[in-house]
């Protein structure tokens, strides 16, 4: 099955994409701050979320990996 259909698939997906980007954009930051416009916009977009709501989202994965485990 898709992550599209699955609710807690997609948001698993869309968490892993911000920690990712989180922590590329700590390690190079060159590479997602030179492509701020179109598509790959996205991911400097979720960098700056990861950054601006570490605590939130690092809840969130704390939530979803004790949901996958039970």
């Amino acid at each position: 099955m898709s992550a599209l259909f699955n609710f807690q698939s997609l948001l698993l997906v869309i968490l892993l994409a911000i920690c990712t980007c989180t922590y590329v954009h700590a390690q190079f930051p060159y590479i997602l701050d030179r492509n701020k416009q179109g598509f790959l916009g996205l991911f400097w977009k979720a960098a700056r979320v990861g950054e601006r709501l570490s605590p939130y989202v690092s809840l969130a994965c704390v939530l979803m990996a004790v949901r996958l485990i039970w």
